[in-house]
């Protein structure tokens, strides 16, 4: 006789992604955006280096991905839509899993993991208008308690494990893009 059992792994593939978008924000001098999540910012998240990541955020139902990595980037940065030009898009969809633990947790159980479209974009700002701690000028809450520049080659050290292979392929697709020119 065999007997078969149901593990929470097996529970979690049932489950459907969350869409989402992520933001490769890219100096003229080449580093890209990280932030450092808050504590307490989510059980998807750990201590130490790898508090840090890209702006991301959920897809609204019936928005454009691109117009929501606009919006995110705004609610996340402080940083506007008219201080951003579209780069680079990657055509498919990244996804991760979460881990069993944390997928019992994050977004109330509802998803196994997220599938991200990102985007590069070229910061055209000052760095003066980038505010972590009132993003969405004041009215969205801080997803972050500090920010930095980094260069590509770091990113998949700096994320949760389970991110690292969506990193890796993000540098990947816009490791190119890190001394764009900010003139037209």
């Amino acid at each position: 006789m065999v007997v078969s059992m149901v593990t929470d792994s097996d529970l979690g593939t049932a489950l459907p992604y969350r869409p989402c978008v992520g933001i490769a924000l890219i100096a003229p001098s080449g580093g890209v955006f990280v932030g450092r999540r808050k504590k307490g910012a989510g059980s998807e998240h750990v201590a130490g280096p790898h508090m840090w990541q890209m702006p991301q955020g959920g897809i609204d139902p019936g928005e454009d991905p691109e117009a929501a990595a606009r919006r995110e980037l705004y609610e996340e940065t402080n940083v506007p839509p008219e201080a951003v030009k579209l780069l680079a898009e990657i055509p498919e969809w990244l996804a991760y899993d979460l881990p069993p633990a944390v997928m019992k947790q994050a977004w109330k159980g509802r998803y196994r993991g997220q599938t991200q479209k990102w985007f590069a974009y070229g910061f055209l700002g000052s760095e003066d208008v980038i505010d972590v701690l009132n993003p969405g000028g004041g009215a969205d809450k801080p997803e972050f308690d500090a920010w930095r520049w980094a260069q590509f080659a770091e990113l998949p050290d700096l994320i949760v494990p389970f991110k690292r292979p969506v990193y890796e392929g993000v540098v990947a697709a816009f490791s190119g893009l890190d001394r764009w020119s900010a003139q037209p």
